[in-house]
């Protein structure tokens, strides 16, 4: 493997990070212990310090432990939009020596049973606006598992004036909800309970992100304390930020970009994050002005629309000193305009499996449109997919990676787990399934996709589990599900469907786009359908989702 991109390394920094070796917690004691007065998170105005967020997280753990029966090595599924009530759940899941299995908010019913039934979950922790779609799932309902849901209401935590615009779902008003099995979030706080010793070291399992393939269902990725800690401690360190900085925290924190980078990493460093539960431009640049908002870490779709703003040069954006982001390619007409800002936008690259970035650019050196180089103690190479033989700078092969946080594996599902690993010259190496190539100066570079997936806005969605999905409606008889050209989104879905006979003629692409919309999240369910005979098959009977995946490219 060769070691070119050490040429351009970070001024300053190391190239090996030494990693605690405690539990994540352990950063909020810490935290608490140094800045008990300093505002940890900011929500519409509303601040909490590190000293409360500790004391707040003990409780949460004490009641998930005392009043739940949580113990070492649980998982407990957390199920709801950036708030304060996400963090302190997380540490709180954490601190009852638990496992967190962070949700998208944005997954129905139909989505949160395979979780629930996969991790073995039976707590919860839920926002009331999206609790309705985990009532089903609450007691003899469906017989899924879960025993008890802890509701919170965003609106317990705006406690001061604001001018900032709140959404109506965070200033509902909190409900009172009976349903057996279910305990308010101001109710569990009010019980003061204390939690237990922390039992678990750095190799237990602390977070269980899932991610799709080319299998139907999602799959969890283990990870430990020790892997996330590498993540979210470099990710401040690459960029050498103090624990003076001020983060915004836009990405949602359920998954790893956000969680690591805007959430724990800011924890572990003593910073202070700038909370939005949901993407707001005008919000976005009040805050940046009110609170001196330094770090910013935005995908290429939210850059776009926060520079569009009309009222843009009424804000003064200038404490900006990084921002950074990953997921899709950022466009040179747009890394422009922040570069004649005074921003310099920084790409990196990272999967569930490395619990955020694997490739960060050099910030002072960074390339555009570039997954950057490898971050500290990480190796990765381009090799044939077929022989696993690393290729020259230039040549496109299968980019593999290896380092102290990727991931143990997938939970409950080994086969999976070894075919996401390949031994190359006695050393493991994951496979991540994306195409690239490196250049003369060892950067790597984003080319195609090995495996099956579509990004929209940043979010990946893997068309094997929509389809599985899809097959649950009446009337299809087969589906297959395709990406294709967005002009907002970069890529958006779309589905292919054969409808059975008895149902042709009464059923309507537009039914089942609206069905779609109503059984699985708005950012997997197709925008787009359309009606055919016949899918193309193999000889075997394989649907051949490439052919109609290049026939759409080809037609766009």
């Amino acid at each position: 493997m060769s070691d070119r991109h050490f040429a351009f390394w970070p001024k300053g920094l190391p190239r090996h990070m030494s990693v605690p070796e405690t539990d994540l917690f352990y950063n909020v004691e810490v935290s608490a212990k140094r800045f008990p007065d300093k505002s940890y998170l900011i929500f519409y105005d509303t601040k909490i310090t590190f000293a409360e967020f500790k004391g707040e997280a003990e409780r949460i753990a004490g009641w998930l432990q005392q009043q739940c029966g949580v113990k070492q090595g649980d998982r407990v599924l957390l199920y709801m939009q950036n708030s304060p009530q996400f963090v302190l759940a997380y540490y709180g899941i954490l601190r009852a020596n638990a496992v967190v299995v962070p949700v998208n908010p944005m997954n129905m019913t139909s989505e949160l049973r395979h979780y629930v039934k996969d991790s073995g979950a039976t707590v919860a922790i839920a926002a009331q606006d999206i609790y309705p779609q985990m009532k089903p799932l609450l007691g003899s309902g469906e017989g899924q598992g879960l025993e008890k849901i802890l509701v919170a209401a965003y609106v317990d935590y705006l406690k001061t004036e604001t001018d900032l615009k709140v959404p109506d779902f965070v200033k509902a008003p909190r409900q009172a909800i009976n349903d057996a099995g279910v305990t308010l979030w101001s109710d569990a706080l009010a019980q003061e309970l204390q939690p237990g010793p922390v039992t678990v070291g750095p190799d237990d399992l602390c977070v269980m992100p899932y991610t799709s393939g080319t299998t139907g269902h999602p799959k969890g990725c283990m990870h430990t304390h020790r892997t996330a800690m590498h993540t979210q401690m470099g990710g401040y360190q690459w960029f050498s930020i103090q624990q003076d900085a001020v983060y915004l925290a836009v990405l949602p924190f359920f998954h790893v970009t956000g969680m690591q980078g805007s959430m724990s990493g800011p924890l572990q460093a003593g910073s202070t994050v700038v909370l939005l539960p949901r993407w707001d431009r005008d919000a976005a640049a009040q805050c940046i002005a009110r609170y001196g908002v330094t770090s910013w870490t935005a995908i290429p779709t939210m850059v776009i629309d926060f520079l569009m703003n009309p009222k843009l040069g009424e804000y003064d954006l200038s404490s900006i000193s990084r921002m950074s982001g990953g997921g899709a390619a950022m466009p040179e007409a747009i890394a422009q305009k922040l570069l004649d800002m005074g921003i310099t936008y920084v790409e990196g690259y990272g999967l569930s499996e490395t619990i955020a970035p694997s490739h960060i650019n050099p910030p002072d050196r960074p390339k555009k449109q570039c997954l950057g180089i490898p971050i500290f103690d990480v190796e990765s190479m381009v090799v044939d997919p077929n022989t696993f033989a690393e290729l020259p700078p230039g040549e496109v092969g299968e980019i593999v990676t290896r380092g102290p946080q990727v991931f143990l594996g997938y939970w409950n599902n080994p086969q999976a787990t070894r075919d996401a690993f390949v031994d190359i010259d006695g050393k493991q190496w994951f496979r991540t399934g994306d195409l690239g190539r490196i250049d003369e100066d060892g950067y790597f570079f984003m080319v195609d996709r090995l495996k099956r997936m579509i990004n929209a806005s940043g979010f990946k969605v893997w068309p094997a589990e929509v389809e599985a999905l899809m097959y649950e409606h009446p009337a299809i008889q087969e589906a297959c599900v395709i990406g294709t050209k967005d002009a907002h989104r970069g890529e958006t879905v779309k589905a292919v469907v054969v409808i059975k006979e008895a149902q042709r003629g009464k059923v309507s692409e537009q039914d089942i786009i609206d069905w779609a919309r109503q059984n699985m999240a708005a950012y997997k369910s197709p925008r787009i359908v359309e009606f055919v005979e016949t899918l193309p098959k193999s000889a075997t009977g394989k649907v051949m989702w490439r052919a109609l995946q290049e026939k759409e490219a080809a037609g766009a």
